[in-house]
């Protein structure tokens, strides 16, 4: 296993597959800093750094689709540049849970997939 040190998660307290990882994590005695993203949303340079962690540069792999704001902005519809501009501007728009260890990073959907991390 891993040394959990440096792992980060960007959490939303009211969301129940970020509560799911947090517990998983907290079973296993793993040290987590959680980002509370929709207070703290991360700059669209750390948006890009996390879609390279996670091996994909489309930003559709972070995006929540199904947010209402999602289809008012006509997301669905648009190209990169524009949604990540949005995810920038609207962090509710962001997936979550995403779980960050050093160069690797998952969407933790199902919460589960936040222990792939810990066992690379």
């Amino acid at each position: 296993m891993r040394d959990p040190e440096d792992l980060t998660i960007w959490f939303n307290p009211s969301c129940s597959k970020c509560r799911g990882a947090r517990d998983l994590l907290d079973e296993r005695g793993v040290a987590v800093r959680y980002v509370r993203y929709l207070d703290e949303a991360p700059s669209r340079e750390e948006l890009e750094r996390v879609l390279a962690l996670l091996g994909t540069d489309d930003p559709r792999a972070i995006l929540r689709a199904g947010e209402p704001l999602a289809a008012e902005l006509g997301l669905a519809h648009t190209g990169r540049e524009a949604i990540l501009d949005a995810l920038a501007a609207n962090p509710i728009l962001i997936e979550r849970p995403i779980a960050i260890l050093g160069q690797r990073a998952v969407v933790g959907r199902p919460p589960e997939r936040v222990l792939e991390l810990l066992e690379g």
